[in-house]
């Protein structure tokens, strides 16, 4: 696999950035200290998260540990400007009101060449580090682009692919890929350019697995590429929360996620974990990055990645029809 990590558990900063809520600062630093004590080494973050706020808190707390000691992503696709603004104004799409608590520096996209290596520069500087292993072209999909998304795609290829690619060859980088919601850039990527993997966020997840499953788990697998699953609990509802893909959830969604739960604790089963593992028994997936803002999550996180679950369990899912019957489950 050419995405290589330490680990099949990492970290994702979203939540560091202010997702939802103004996060304190200690109570964010308190959290990144409980993923290292832990054993967390491979980090994720972003400048889009909370207008480089996430970016910067993980830099703060990993600056006293060596560098050698854990791997670090990123992504390129946006800036981070002097300039301030309103955060509630900001047209982010379906994430609109995400990041409404970070700060308020203008954000804007730039999927070229030079912005891709402004972006990088910019990130090194945040996360106080002197290089980023994988870099992921961020959100180059329809969810932000809309009907233009193809052309923001065509100059993403053209610009920051190309860079990333020359990137890598030079040993600046170890890897790239895309950092998206949607499986139809992924696919298309490979199409056109080189990834070495991909962090899809919420498309091979235990609610929403069927696409990735059948058009970009397989060639992922056949070309060596790795996939690193970001949101496994789709914004929170599989981890007890009221949000997916970002907003409030559905009713229709609740629905699902309770009948589930309702499974699960027959067979005294933490919903969680059969998230977690669920999205890691593929041979595609590098790791699984759930997010966190508090320090006990952490813990929990590595505890419910590796539970027992039972094989009869899973054979219920499969047999009401929640989970694909080809998707790959877990070992028991």
């Amino acid at each position: 696999m050419r995405i290589k990590l330490p680990g099949k558990v990492g970290f994702g900063t979203a939540p560091l950035g202010n997702m939802f809520r103004d996060i304190p600062v200690q109570e964010a630093l308190d959290t990144m200290a409980a993923a290292w004590q832990n054993g967390i080494r491979f980090y994720d973050a972003a400048p889009f998260y909370g207008a480089g706020l996430a970016e910067l808190r993980l830099g703060d707390a990993l600056a006293s540990h060596p560098r050698e000691e854990y791997v670090l992503s990123t992504k390129v696709g946006r800036l981070i400007l002097d300039e301030v603004e309103d955060p509630s104004t900001r047209d982010l799409g379906e994430k609109g009101g995400l990041f409404v608590h970070g700060l308020p520096n203008k954000v804007i996209y730039d999927y070229s060449a030079d912005g891709t290596l402004r972006s990088i520069e910019d990130s090194l500087k945040r996360l106080k580090t002197d290089r980023i292993d994988y870099v992921w072209i961020h959100d180059i999909a329809q969810d932000f682009h809309g009907e233009n998304w193809r052309e923001v795609f065509d100059v993403a290829m053209n610009g920051a692919a190309k860079t990333l690619t020359r990137l890598r060859e030079e040993g600046v980088i170890k890897g790239w890929g895309l950092g998206v919601n949607r499986v139809e850039a992924c696919t298309l990527a490979m199409q056109q350019a080189d990834p070495d993997g991909f962090l899809l966020a919420g498309r091979y997840t235990l609610l929403d697995h069927r696409q990735a499953l059948e058009q970009l788990m397989p060639a992922c697998v056949e070309r060596g590429l790795g996939i690193v699953v970001g949101g496994p609990y789709n914004s929170g509802i599989l981890a007890g929360g009221d949000h997916f893909e970002y907003q409030k959830a559905t009713p229709e969604m609740i629905a699902r996620v309770q009948h589930m739960k309702t499974i699960a604790a027959r067979f005294n089963v933490d919903i969680k974990a059969v998230a977690l593992q669920f999205s890691l028994a593929h041979p595609a997936v590098a790791a699984v990055i759930p997010g966190a803002s508090r320090p006990e999550r952490i813990a929990e996180n590595l505890t419910l990645a590796t539970a027992s679950i039972p094989a009869d369990f899973w054979l219920e899912l499969r047999q009401q029809g929640l989970v694909a019957e080809s998707a790959p489950l877990p070992v028991v």
